[in-house]
């Protein structure tokens, strides 16, 4: 009861203190303060916009995202201490400072909105394992682009997704994507696309042909991987598009394989780390277009390495 007293009677410390916890735009809406509440709201959308712009632009952010979150709550506090203080007995407040609309609000509201971002805009997603490396590294956590490609069946939780993919572009080769392999549904992998409908798909001694092309190749020097030092090579698509994959030797068990012709509305997908990693060649097989989740675009940090982080991929 005395809880329930406190959040109704809305004296400074109180809100103060649901300030800090909340921060600004809730405790503003706590007390009444409609327009503060939605100003507050866009100042946080706009300090995570341009966090997002200057990376996008390979510059560090000025201010690191966990330093504004503390100082958001710090004015949270503060103003609601004072914007408390001078209620002057107002006792009359507007339904959207009770706290089940709060909780409606800021509680639910804010979960279908994520849920609606995760869903249509960006999906994070955790790298567990170096099938990708160089590219991606235990520990990255990376970004997924869910409407490059438009939405499928498995864009949204639990394969809700349309079973004709909605708004669709056609991935590239050389793209990094997220998708469903055809014999595990419930997984979602990460490779590169090599091959497009109607492409012939072949490795021999390691290098990698495209129609009966080689792709070239480039050694770029080594590197060590899960305690193996493996050679890396720059490798060139012929839309000049480049990338690094790292071999153990040219003689392991995928680097010479039969000819593969994908498919109409198929993929094939070759991890980086060319000599550790399931794809294509193996029990993954051909990826259908409608099992793709969308494209892995940035690596937001890793989890090891706290240097490595905003890192664009699919240039």
């Amino acid at each position: 009861m005395k809880l329930i007293n406190a959040f109704r009677s809305r004296n400074p410390i109180g809100t103060a203190i649901i300030g800090l916890l909340f921060g600004p735009d809730v405790v503003m809406a706590y007390l009444g303060r409609g327009w503060l509440a939605i100003l507050y709201v866009f100042v946080g959308f706009a300090a995570a916009a341009a966090q997002i712009w200057w990376a996008y632009q390979g510059a560090a952010f000025p201010l690191d995202g966990y330093l504004g979150m503390i100082g958001l709550r710090i004015v949270g506090g503060i103003h609601g201490y004072l914007a408390a203080r001078s209620l002057n007995g107002e006792r009359h407040f507007p339904w959207y400072s009770r706290w089940y609309s709060l909780l409606l609000v800021f509680g639910v509201g804010s979960a279908v909105l994520a849920l609606m971002i995760r869903s249509l805009l960006f999906q994070p997603f955790a790298i567990p394992a170096n099938s990708m490396a160089p590219t991606l590294q235990v520990g990255d956590y990376v970004f997924a682009n869910k409407y490059i490609y438009g939405y499928g069946r498995y864009s949204l939780p639990f394969g809700l997704g349309p079973k004709t993919r909605w708004f669709t572009r056609a991935p590239e080769r050389g793209d990094v994507v997220i998708f469903r392999a055809p014999n595990d549904l419930e997984t979602d992998f990460v490779k590169r696309i090599v091959g497009i409908s109607g492409d012939h798909i072949q490795l021999r001694s390691g290098v990698l042909f495209l129609n009966g092309q080689p792709v070239p190749r480039q050694q770029q020097g080594a590197v060590e991987l899960n305690g193996r030092s493996v050679s890396l090579y720059s490798e060139t698509l012929p839309s000049g598009r480049s990338y690094t994959v790292a071999e153990i030797s040219d003689d392991s068990r995928g680097d010479n394989t039969a000819e593969f012709v994908v498919p109409t509305a198929h993929y094939f997908m070759l991890g980086d780390n060319r000599d550790n990693s399931l794809d294509s060649r193996f029990n993954i097989g051909f990826v259908p277009e409608d099992n793709i989740v969308g494209q892995a675009s940035v690596i937001v940090f890793n989890k090891n390495q706290p240097d490595r982080r905003w890192i664009w991929l699919n240039p």
